[in-house]
């Protein structure tokens, strides 16, 4: 009964893993904050009737004062005397103090002289922080705990730290302690767990990728003042997610990550006119030269149903690729018409093979489920196989329309996109994520190209012809100008969705992208080629230039692939390798004698290590030699765990340091 009193089991917090880019930078990390509470009834600061309180608390004060300047030193006085007085057994002083701030507090008057005799205690929690800010907010996520109504501790994650939250998260710990004289808690010896520490992720995303879609997608977003807009950029051959941007409009008029806007499921518009191509081709209904009168009026009956183009038609009768190179809606609708009248539910059973009615399948939690209009039900059967085949009466993300863009450009083979290159516990691969072919042959061949063909029309002489005049390299894509109706808006508002997707360089492509932003109401400027395309050809030609390759490989060069990996030493050493080894690489380092090297589209790349006096350098991907050479030079004492590559530090990069200060290095 005494033990049950007077014993206590406390938690341990296991650290939650690091989530990182392709390259190794941090894109989320905990770091650790203080919460600082006082004891009152501490017997150090009660014995001798308070003598040790009141002979510290002036100077006490005027610490914090000074330190804080968020209340002044009579303030503060006033407010310990009143909780001493009231004998306060938890008294918050201060919450979530950063490291530094609390290594400052624990030598303040009083604070410095321990925990019992002055009735200070410390609680020590982690924050998470996004070291790049905005770029990639919303995709990495957020983590982050509250309690419940019940007191109870709870998660609110979203994004990768949502779904790959246990993954991340690690296993707490437990210690029995007992309390003795003075309320203080003991560990009972031999009665502990160790928390499992959580695993860290290594992403697909590239930072620098992330930030030119991000730039790009902000300048259009300022521009046009639209409420949403984002933009997807996927590796070709494998489906790697290596930039995703989201951008917001809040109350005051900037823009942040608020929400994933590139899975949320809305009405394509002409973007959709590929899958309908697609299913006419592939069923042999139409060929891609056949002829199609589509009227010069603008607009035309197409079975029961009166359709109307953006723009009029600069010829009274098209090919079928100059139907889709023009997004004439009378002419794929007249495609569709011909193919699936008898049968309206026909184009539904196409869509599914193109993965156009399932959740996408990325590795991210709650990932919306397209909706279609029902196509087997008499009287309106037909009227929504039409609306469908330019883009309404359907609902589908950028994500889908991206996925299904990509399999063109793979020539038909289908990839999963996903997010997630590789999981590692202390530097050790503990799971390798591979690219996964949702389908190996989205269509035949000739389809495939008559669809590339037809993308590429659209560029030379059709509905994107104005904006990618004068590129230096080919691209191919489509655009889509959707007339918006979904929850309190409604068409006759005037809100469109402008977009643009396509892949470059068209002949062997490398990325695909997404561009999608929704206009303000009456916008003068909303079209797919005017709003989002020019977004697009920004990003694809500072891609083009720092990653797409120029070479003719020979044909028994060996398969390559874009796997992450980080190392880190001296500069003259490395490159002392890379000849040995007889291995090409980019060299970026000048005269450094620092450097770290990572993987950028396919090649090594050598990248300048900073090291400055006085300030803690980034050490880890180095070995033990390096490290300790580059640290006791500075002045610094060296403590080591395990072997290998260094893969943590116990003083983060850039901090501020003394001479004599003592570094741990965890190592693979």
């Amino acid at each position: 009964m005494s033990d049950s009193l007077h014993q206590q089991f406390l938690t341990l917090d296991a650290e939650r893993g690091t989530i990182y880019s392709e390259d190794g930078q941090m894109l989320s990390t905990s770091i650790p904050t203080f919460d600082v509470f006082i004891d009152f009834n501490a017997d150090g600061l009660r014995e001798k009737k308070g003598k040790r309180f009141n002979e510290n608390v002036d100077s006490f004060a005027i610490s914090l004062a000074n330190y804080f300047n968020d209340k002044t030193a009579t303030q503060y006085k006033k407010e310990l005397q009143l909780a001493f007085k009231e004998n306060a057994r938890y008294y918050p002083l201060k919450k979530k103090l950063s490291f530094d701030e609390y290594k400052s507090f624990r030598d303040f008057p009083l604070a410095r002289l321990g925990r019992n005799k002055s009735g200070i205690i410390i609680q020590t929690s982690s924050k998470r922080l996004p070291p790049f800010g905005l770029l990639a907010n919303r995709t990495i996520g957020l983590a982050r705990e509250f309690k419940d109504g019940d007191k109870k501790n709870k998660k609110q994650n979203v994004g990768l730290e949502r779904s790959y939250d246990s993954v991340l998260s690690g296993k707490d710990g437990q210690r029995l302690v007992r309390r003795i004289a003075g309320g203080t808690l003991i560990p009972v010896e031999g009665a502990e767990t160790e928390p499992v520490n959580g695993k860290d992720i290594y992403t697909t995303i590239d930072v620098n990728m992330q930030d030119i879609a991000e730039t790009a997608l902000m300048r259009m977003m300022l521009q046009c003042e639209g409420p949403y807009g984002t933009a997807i950029v996927m590796e070709t051959n494998t489906g790697k997610i290596k930039a995703m941007a989201n951008l917001g409009r809040r109350p005051d008029g900037s823009y942040w990550e608020d929400d994933n806007y590139a899975l949320r499921a809305t009405e394509p518009g002409s973007t959709i006119k590929l899958a309908t191509l697609l299913s006419v081709l592939e069923k042999g209904t139409s060929k891609i030269d056949d002829k199609v009168e589509v009227g010069g009026a603008g607009r035309l009956q197409v079975g029961s149903k009166m359709v109307t183009d953006a723009e009029r038609s600069p010829r009274a009768v098209l090919t079928v690729k100059e139907c889709f190179a023009h997004s004439s809606n009378v002419g794929m609708s007249k495609l569709a018409y011909k193919a699936f009248a008898q049968r309206p539910e026909e184009l539904k059973e196409y869509l599914h093979r193109f993965h156009l009615d399932v959740r996408s399948p990325i590795d991210l939690s709650d990932v919306p489920k397209p909706t279609m209009a029902p196509l087997n039900q008499k009287g309106s059967a037909e009227g929504n196989m039409l609306w469908m085949s330019f883009g309404y009466g359907l609902q589908v993300s950028p994500l889908h329309t991206l996925t299904l863009y990509n399999a063109i450009a793979n020539n038909g083979k289908m990839m999963k996109p996903y997010l997630v290159n590789t999981i590692q516990s202390n530097g050790l691969i503990t799971k390798q994520l591979q690219p996964i072919v949702l389908e190996e042959k989205l269509c035949k061949p000739d389809v495939v190209q008559a669809a590339r063909a037809s993308m590429e029309a659209t560029v030379i002489d059709g509905t994107a012809t104005r904006v990618f005049k004068g590129m230096p390299f080919a691209v191919a894509g489509k655009t889509g100008t959707a007339h918006v109706s979904d929850g309190p808006i409604k068409y006759g508002d005037g809100v469109y969705q402008a977009t643009f997707v396509g892949y470059f360089p068209a002949d062997k492509p490398q990325f695909t992208c997404i561009v999608v932003v929704r206009t303000k109401p009456h916008a003068a400027s909303h079209y797919g080629g005017t709003v989002a395309a020019p977004v697009f050809r920004e990003i694809a030609t500072k891609l083009y230039a720092m990653y797409v390759e120029k070479k003719n490989p020979s044909r028994y060069a060996g398969t390559k692939d874009s796997s992450g990996y980080f190392y880190a030493g001296f500069t003259k050493d490395i490159k002392n390798v890379f000849k040995a080894m007889n291995m090409a690489y980019r060299d970026s380092v000048a005269e450094n004698n620092w450097a770290s090297v990572y993987a950028n589209n396919y090649q090594p790349v050598m990248k300048a290590a900073t090291v400055r006096q006085q300030v803690m350098p980034n050490v880890r991907g180095m070995g033990l030699k390096d490290a300790v050479y580059l640290l006791e030079n500075m002045g610094l004492k060296v403590a080591v765990r395990g072997r290998g590559k260094i893969t943590m530090q116990s003083v983060a990069p850039g901090t501020a340091l003394a001479k004599g200060v003592t570094v741990i290095l965890e190592l693979s």
